[in-house]
């Protein structure tokens, strides 16, 4: 469990279903957690001893819910996801769905992606930080390094896919301000988020596994 930015905690975890580690994020003033796995060493408990505790749960997309559900039981905090991600919730899980351009917990603004699937969502934090839903926006190969794609194996149509990603990329750029990136695989990239997105997009497109 690391601060990497004041207020904004990042830690890993191995996946269960994807045997990888993969990044959550806790927001401490607003108690907001983002793509959460339960941290390993810490616990839930960790977040019943913060001066606030967990409020809400943001997925960047459908896929991302993780363990949400823990947090969930253990303190009653709502789960939010976009809502055209809402089909993958059949079995009762308590999934509140949101639209682009809501504001959501934490003063988050819920922006478009739509690159690999329809509900994949960037969280915006004005001014300070964006978080790319890692599958269809940015990925790192590891905690640190350049940005790249998820392998081609992973797209239902690589080329037209990898274009939607560039031009979703570019959007990220165009329209908000922001220094950092938080991202769902990978280490965070902080102070430097614009410049290593703005490389890939001048790139073309790379892969960041191959990298």
């Amino acid at each position: 469990m690391q601060e990497v930015l004041p207020g904004v905690y990042h830690w890993t975890a191995r996946h269960p279903r994807i045997n990888a580690e993969v990044s959550s994020y806790w927001l401490d003033e607003d108690g907001v957690l983002i793509d959460p796995l339960v941290p390993p060493g810490e616990g839930l408990d960790w977040f019943a001893q913060r001066p606030t505790r967990p409020q809400a749960v943001l997925l960047s997309n459908r896929h991302h819910f993780r363990e949400a559900a823990r947090f969930g039981e253990r303190f009653g905090c709502s789960i939010h996801c976009n809502r055209a991600g809402l089909h993958e919730f059949s079995r009762g899980e308590p999934v509140v769905g949101f639209e682009i351009g809501d504001s959501l917990p934490g003063g988050i603004v819920a922006c478009e992606l739509d690159a690999i699937c329809p509900d994949d969502t960037a969280l915006y934090l004005a001014g300070r930080w964006c978080l790319p839903t890692a599958s269809c926006a940015a990925v790192r190969a590891g905690q640190e390094g350049l940005l790249g794609f998820v392998p081609d194996w992973l797209m239902d149509e690589p080329a037209a896919t990898e274009r939607a990603l560039l031009a979703a990329c570019e959007r990220l750029l165009e329209e908000l301000e922001f220094e950092h990136l938080l991202l769902a695989h990978g280490g965070p990239v902080v102070g430097n988020g614009r410049r290593l997105l703005e490389e890939l997009v001048a790139s073309g497109g790379r892969t960041a596994f191959e990298m």
